[in-house]
């Protein structure tokens, strides 16, 4: 089993990677808790023992579920059971699952411990850990939510044999993003390495900078949370632009590439770097091209509503000194970059 701590003071946690870590579930509980509600999702097929008293709450498929009448129905649940804060939420599921437990723990009594067992590949290595929690409007993704730390983080890869294969390629998005983020070549890796490897990138950041510069500005020496989204502001769009036909790892993997095309345009990297983009993304088997028709004025609305955006849109583009936020992109550069990418 591979530890990877997550520190943030009294909000430090561990993530337990390695085959079985499921199994591990009483042992991260917090202390002194005797109930639980485990969210997951019928289609999800694995179980988790608590260890004490609980109620499962299922949640719908697809992402549509993903939404602010999902976390009514779920604290409604949680009233009627009778949670409370000396109790514990259980997340079972990959990121649609994490997010929505997630959230709805941090709002229900203002705040209830939460743990999840991430059982997708994307969920192990991005979305279970950090603390970023939230569901989607018709707007945009993610723009309803809340920090909330959960106690500890299980990655079982045990559980990534039985991803069909979209599922799993779709991780394979966040994992490509890595590699540009200062993971080293990770395809001859065994697959908990490769996680580890991933989550300690994502954990180092976190540290650093909790709340994406909401409050202080990321230590000396430490990267703000923002490189994260490495690839997301255009994959968000896509995301929505297609009704979530393009899975998230796939939307991201057009997404790397883009931002790479961009910061050519820019001058900021060159064409030997956008070729390392381009392989990488091929490597990990990802689309590198918009969907025809797919409208370039919604692409370029939907990334002005990304949650980065303040004064313009925001990208995260590679540079000379590495990955970080750019403001003040020209829109005929964000066209031509778009233009390179379909």
């Amino acid at each position: 089993m591979i530890t990877v701590p997550v520190s943030l003071g009294d909000r430090s946690y561990d993530v337990l990677v390695g085959e079985g870590a499921r199994h591990r579930l009483l042992d991260v509980l917090p202390f002194g808790v005797q109930r639980a509600v485990v969210v997951t999702q019928r289609e999800i097929g694995w179980e988790v023992d608590p260890g004490v008293e609980h109620h499962i709450a299922y949640l719908d498929d697809g992402e549509a579920a993903k939404n602010l009448e999902t976390i009514e129905d779920l604290c409604r649940q949680f009233a009627s059971w009778g949670l409370t804060r000396g109790d514990v939420v259980i997340g079972v599921g990959g990121g649609m699952v994490t997010d929505v437990a997630g959230f709805a723990a941090a709002v229900y009594h203002r705040g209830v411990p939460v743990v999840h067992v991430s059982t997708t590949l994307l969920g192990q290595i991005d979305a279970a850990i950090g603390g970023k929690t939230g569901v989607n409007m018709p707007e945009g993704k993610n723009l309803v939510g809340a920090f909330w730390q959960p106690t500890a983080v299980l990655c079982d890869v045990e559980t990534l044999a039985t991803l069909p294969p979209r599922e799993y390629r779709s991780g394979l998005g966040e994992m490509a993003k890595y590699r540009f983020l200062g993971v080293p070549d990770l395809l001859d890796l065994p697959l908990d390495e490769k996680v580890a490897a991933c989550v300690r990138i994502k954990a180092d950041v976190v540290s650093g900078d909790e709340r994406e510069g909401a409050s202080l500005p990321a230590p000396e020496g430490k990267r703000p949370r923002a490189v994260l989204n490495y690839g997301h502001t255009l994959g968000h769009a896509l995301e929505i632009a297609t009704n979530y036909d393009m899975t998230h790892g796939e939307c991201v993997g057009v997404g790397l590439v883009f931002a790479a095309e961009l910061a050519c345009r820019l001058g900021r990297i060159d064409r030997k770097r956008v070729d390392e983009h381009r392989s990488t993304v091929g490597a990990y088997d990802l689309p590198m091209t918009i969907p025809a028709g797919i409208d370039e004025a919604e692409l370029v609305e939907l990334m002005g509503r990304d949650k980065k955006a303040i004064t313009g849109i925001t990208f995260v583009l590679d540079g000379p000194d590495g990955v970080e936020p750019v403001t003040g992109v020209r829109v005929d550069d964000i066209r031509s970059a778009l233009e390179a990418v379909r």
